[in-house]
């Protein structure tokens, strides 16, 4: 029998079989893929957007607000500085971005998971590759195991706690198909509806030849039943099916619930950091130079070159027209267009492509302090099977790693509750200092 028996293999479930081992907890750790990390591997497009900077009090407060207060014990006791200094004792260095994101210096996600399986190698994990859970078994009221198939079969594996850190339901490819979800029910407990976030659009209407097309640093804003009901403000990538980029990721939480009620529509500020009057001044000052620069010149200023004709045609303008002979009443529309270009209605919105699932198991359910079931005794869960999705900018992995790093802590001390005190392995740290 093992002391803690951990189900899924991604940040939230290394963090975990890594804290509950160095306490002296007898650890497995089982994964479903050939390989563990199989999403922080494919997180950032592959360059593995870690964390974000700051202190762990600002990172909270970028989660709504109950799921903020679920996260004040983890964030506290598991800061961005402790994931950090664990990669740094491995050799992996980080650089900050201007909009907070921490990078590892290589660009390489496979560096940070290197770094997260030395740990695992080192505090003495037992990590079963290739295997596949079927269910979670339950003796007495307590979580006792699970019965799960590899390549020999079906068998039972006992423990004397059991931490669920299997994910959500987007990229299924990765292995998170929402087998958790599905346990976590059985097991009594409450599944919030679940919805996309962090996913790509899909418009009604889109333009593929636009795909591939960037536009900086915009604000974009989702519209239903004639008020806005999202808005997030970055850059923003067209594609063959709709939008995608940090600015559409951003939004698509909102836009998903919202569709649940009414239609859904799109619109861009290209230019958030103008105002209508401050594009209107430059429009007259360009009419009143003359000559024969053209209005597509001056649009190319501020829009790409493939989305000046859409940009224009919404203002009913000309983009080949001269600018002094642009009227006024065209210049007044160009301004209201650059500040509210309408991308159409949304179709779809596919959890499937969500880089996190909102919704999952009921916050209420769970012990913020020890990640322990408050319905069955020994169970423990941790990560995005949660009802937790932060916006983008990897405040999601620090989510994973905090509460994957407390469910291993709490399951270790329940599995040892009663024993000598626990002592690391020889030459194995042992407890991280507190944040």
């Amino acid at each position: 029998m093992d002391d803690v028996l951990i189900v899924g293999g991604g940040a939230a479930g290394m963090l975990a079989a890594w804290r509950a081992a160095s306490l002296g907890a007898r650890t497995r750790l089982l994964e479903k893929n050939a390989r563990l990390g199989v999403k922080i591997h494919i997180s950032g497009g592959g360059k593995c957007n870690i964390t974000h900077a700051g202190d762990m009090e600002s990172v909270r407060q970028a989660f709504r607000r109950e799921e903020a207060r679920f996260l004040h014990p983890s964030f506290r006791r598991f800061t961005n500085q402790d994931i950090l200094a664990l990669l740094a004792e491995r050799g992996v260095g980080v650089h900050t971005r201007s909009d907070g994101r921490v990078f590892p210096d290589s660009g390489r996600a496979d560096d940070v998971i290197e770094a997260l399986l030395s740990r695992l190698r080192q505090s003495g994990v037992q990590v079963d590759r290739n295997v596949s859970v079927v269910e979670v078994m339950v003796r007495e009221g307590r979580a006792a195991g699970v019965r799960a198939a590899g390549q020999d079969g079906e068998r039972i594996l006992s423990a004397r706690a059991v931490v669920l850190a299997v994910g959500g339901s987007s990229y299924p490819k990765t292995g998170a198909t929402g087998d958790g979800f599905r346990w976590a029910r059985a097991l009594g407990h409450t599944i919030v509806p679940l919805r996309a976030a962090l996913a790509p659009i899909y418009l009604a209407h889109p333009t593929p030849e636009w795909s591939g097309v960037s536009l900086r640093d915009c604000l974009v804003r989702a519209r239903c039943g004639g008020r806005d009901v999202g808005r997030w403000r970055g850059d923003l990538l067209f594609t063959h099916h709709g939008i995608s980029g940090p600015a559409a990721l951003g939004v698509s939480r909102e836009a998903a619930a919202a569709s649940e009620t009414g239609a859904v529509s799109l619109d861009v500020d290209v230019l958030p950091d103008l105002g209508h009057e401050e594009i209107a001044a430059v429009l007259v000052q360009e009419h009143a130079r003359g000559g024969s620069r053209v209005l597509r010149t001056l649009l190319q200023r501020w829009l790409p070159d493939r989305l000046v004709p859409a940009v224009a045609a919404a203002a009913g303008a000309d983009p080949g027209a001269p600018i002094h002979q642009v009227a006024r009443k065209i210049r007044n529309r160009l301004c209201e267009t650059l500040k509210r270009w309408d991308l159409g209605a949304v179709r779809t919105i596919p959890m499937e492509r969500g880089e996190v699932t909102a919704g999952g198991v009921s916050l209420d359910e769970v012990d913020p302090q020890t990640m322990a079931s408050r319905r069955v005794p020994g169970l423990y869960l941790c990560g995005e099977i949660l009802d937790i999705a932060g916006p983008v900018g990897g405040y999601n992995l620090q989510a994973a790693f905090s509460t994957g790093w407390v469910a291993g802590e709490g399951a270790a001390r329940d599995a040892l509750a009663g024993c000598a005190a626990p002592t690391a392995p020889p030459g194995i740290p042992g407890q991280i200092p507190e944040g």
